[in-house]
């Protein structure tokens, strides 16, 4: 591998850590919190990496777990995340559409919210999920199928779906 270091991992993954802290936390500022304490971990405490893409898994894995320390947290209770949802945007350009579907993964339990934001926007397999959240294949799968699952009612609730081609 060519570099481990935090400033290489950050110009090639702070995007992808960004993203994924702000799916699952819904506040930007708490995602560049999140992204900045990872940065920083690695930072202080250098790691080795077999590849780009362990480093990857390593840095999703340390957004994640601060992620679920976050939601835990009382400071939660006293942000707006729709508010800056609104005033936000991060290097991906999001649709109107995909605004309101990230809004409503964020508002899923946890479980459900991780693996979906990481096989639908980060694309990993079900087994590099359950290799990333230390789970059982089949559990990832079955949290995936149940978080679509209520991802889809809510939306059908809402009367947010597309129409049905």
């Amino acid at each position: 591998m060519k570099d481990s270091s935090a400033l290489y991992a950050f110009n090639k993954f702070g995007d992808t850590v960004l993203r994924a802290a702000y799916a699952m936390t819904g506040s930007y500022y708490e995602a560049e919190d999140i992204t900045q304490e990872v940065f920083l971990t690695l930072h202080v405490k250098p790691q080795s990496f077999d590849t780009d893409e362990h480093m990857k898994a390593w840095l999703l894995r340390s957004a994640i777990n601060r992620c679920k320390n976050y939601r835990k947290s009382a400071r939660i209770l006293r942000n707006s995340p729709l508010d800056e949802a609104l005033e936000n945007t991060l290097s991906c350009e999001f649709t109107p559409r995909d605004s309101e579907i990230r809004e409503r993964i964020e508002k899923l339990p946890e479980k459900y919210a991780a693996v979906i934001f990481l096989y639908y926007y980060e694309e990993y397999t079900i087994k590099e999920i359950a290799a990333l959240t230390g789970k059982n294949e089949n559990t990832v799968s079955s949290l995936l199928q149940r978080g679509r699952k209520k991802l889809k009612t809510e939306l059908e609730e809402e009367d947010l779906m597309y129409e049905t081609r």
